[in-house]
């Protein structure tokens, strides 16, 4: 609708990727009038730099790795990946760059989609800045939804731009692999792409200032995918931080702090995210640009009059993970579309207007070669939180069906138990195949399943899932 050049909605989203995209389809299924704006592509960060392209380099290179361990395969996986041929499905995987499909789905639910840069302009209020050169005016009856996610942060590094520095845009979407690539950062994004470009043909050197890989989680975890690494040749160097890098013609010139020099093609900094919220207009609602937005379980930006600001996905910092944008989005979406029907709102600890499982039971998964996952707490949170946790662990490799996976498995469980609720708080797998058990952790966590009651949820045999089993059995000393 339209009035004197203000075009109103029920509920504007800024930012196309899949959190808005959810929160859209929730508040439009609720009869809400529905516009979404993106300056880039439909479909986000993660369709086109992020999960879906980073997956599609990693996936060969774990199958490959899995049929190497199996007797009776080609002995042609021996030979290196085909580059080419994993970069055109990458390519494939990523819609080209091209997001027909995603407009498509868009318009076929009923959501309006506005190409360009979208600012809020007050309360309620948001203009878009088009691609050519125009400004439009919404306005929102009942919500507007912040739903911009996350950047690259790169480090304050003198010279920096000079540099050309891959990001994991740049990282996800290389045209051919560099011969020898510098990875700066031992977290997700780090080892992941350490582990894809080492093995479709360039050189990794992978820089951690940290003592260890992946350093939020288990401690094991970032000890087996370090051992991967090294045997699948990239060089991991921990302690070691970046004191000077230069580009010179087709070269970087790295100078690390003890001083030595290295020579690579290209850089990627994998240090961090940043909110994308530098030039949306927080100043007109009395908020500083460039910052996290803070939200309640409710996903609404408490700190704006009115409850009518709501930020969603990453850029609220609560876990950074599309998987819980997009459950945040349905939280969002149902607290959008009570509250524009007068209803009361029902923030019960397992109410669909409260986004509990951010803080509660968060899983994620590292796709490297052991792949890596976690949900709940590590032992080191349990400690620094007080909680009383019985840490059990468990060697996968010992599970009968590890060994139909691989004939060398190698891989490590862990679970935590709250010694006074007797359930489940925390659980990490590392291993071929592991993320595979991630979800009924997150079921044994969020349902706060008695460990007794445990006993009798039968793993099938030969499955890596009978580890579940053996952890309870070296609980009870069995």
């Amino acid at each position: 609708m339209t009035t004197d050049n203000i075009r109103t909605y029920d509920v504007i989203v800024i930012g196309a990727g899949p959190v808005g995209e959810n929160v859209a389809d929730r508040t439009v299924a609720a009869g809400l009038s529905t516009v979404i704006v993106e300056s880039e592509l439909a479909g986000g960060e993660c369709s086109y730099w992020a999960c879906d392209p980073s997956k599609a380099l990693l996936r060969p290179v774990i199958a490959r790795a899995d049929a190497l361990n199996i007797p009776g395969i080609d002995p042609a996986v021996k030979n290196p990946l085909d580059t080419e041929a994993v970069l055109a499905h990458r390519d494939r995987v990523a819609s080209q760059w091209k997001d027909d499909g995603q407009v498509q789905w868009i318009k076929s639910v009923g959501i309006d989609l506005l190409r360009g840069h979208g600012r809020l302009a007050g309360e309620r209020e948001v203009t878009v800045r088009t691609p050519e050169g125009e400004t439009l005016r919404l306005r929102a009856r009942h919500a507007v939804a912040v739903c911009t996610g996350s950047r690259a942060a790169l480090p304050l590094l003198p010279g920096i731009e000079g540099l050309r520095p891959w990001t994991s845009r740049e990282a996800t979407s290389a045209r051919q692999a560099p011969g020898r690539l510098v990875i700066v950062g031992g977290g997700v994004v780090g080892v992941e792409m350490a582990t894809a470009w080492q093995h479709l043909g360039s050189r990794v050197t992978l820089l951690v200032r940290e003592n260890g890989l992946l350093p939020r989680l288990e401690p094991f975890a970032g000890e087996l995918v370090a051992e991967s690494l090294r045997e699948a040749g990239a060089d991991v160097r921990f302690g070691s931080s970046l004191a000077d890098a230069r580009r010179v013609g087709d070269e970087v010139l790295i100078t690390l702090s003890d001083g030595e020099e290295i020579t690579a093609d290209e850089i990627l900094f994998a240090t961090g995210r940043a909110p994308r919220t530098e030039d949306i207009g927080l100043d007109t609602v009395g908020l500083r640009p460039g910052d996290w937005l803070t939200a309640d379980d409710s996903l609404i930006v408490t700190a704006v009059p009115g409850n009518w600001l709501y930020a969603v996905g990453d850029v609220n910092r609560r876990a950074l993970f599309t998987h819980q944008g997009k459950y945040q989005a349905r939280v969002a979406g149902a607290v959008i579309a009570a509250r524009a029907r007068g209803e009361q709102l029902d923030t019960g600890r397992w109410a669909p207007h409260s986004s509990t499982a951010d803080v509660e039971a968060v899983p994620g998964v590292v796709f490297t070669d052991p792949e890596v996952a976690s949900v709940g707490l590590t032992a080191e949170e349990a400690e620094r939180t007080g909680r009383a946790v019985e840490v059990i662990d468990y060697e996968l490799g010992h599970v009968g069906g590890a060994h139909l996976y691989r004939t060398d498995y190698k891989g490590r469980a862990r679970i935590l138990v709250d010694r006074d609720r007797e359930v489940v708080v925390g659980a990490t797998f590392v291993g071929p195949g592991v993320s595979e058990l991630l979800y009924s952790a997150t079921v044994a966590i969020t349902g706060e399943v008695p460990v007794e009651r445990l006993w009798h949820a039968v793993p099938a045999f030969p499955t890596i899932s009978e580890v579940w089993l053996r952890l309870l059995e070296t609980r009870r000393g069995i």
